[in-house]
């Protein structure tokens, strides 16, 4: 039998992606900038790397309507924000406490695409 052990505790995708077409897009709401705010704060409080978690950039992931958007694995936990405070709950709490912030969190089943 092989044990699966996943290389990460907490891999996150925060949506980045651009639109040229004029249509709204995570990108509209500065993700780039929460992408690097999670990432340096996860360094900062040393839980960034292999056993811990890994927060990357995506390309769309059709939650526009709910935008901005990331998601949490292996939770499968979706989320959106505000601002950097709002970040930084859910590195204090999901990624550091493994609680979800229920507050931020985007149903897994709706009908936001694109």
């Amino acid at each position: 039998m092989i044990e699966s052990m996943s290389y990460y505790k907490y891999h996150l995708f925060i949506c980045t992606n651009q639109r040229d077409d004029g249509k709204g897009c995570c990108q509209d709401f500065d993700s780039e900038s929460a992408r690097k705010h999670m990432k340096q704060r996860a360094k900062q409080l040393d839980i960034h790397g292999a056993g811990q978690c890994r927060i990357n950039n995506a390309g769309c992931l059709n939650r526009c309507k709910s935008g901005p958007v990331m998601v949490i694995y292996p939770e499968e936990t979706w989320y959106t924000w505000v601002d950097t405070s709002d970040l930084d709950e859910i590195v204090d709490k999901h990624l550091l406490k493994g609680e979800i912030v229920e507050r931020l969190r985007i149903p897994s089943i709706d009908s936001s695409g694109d």
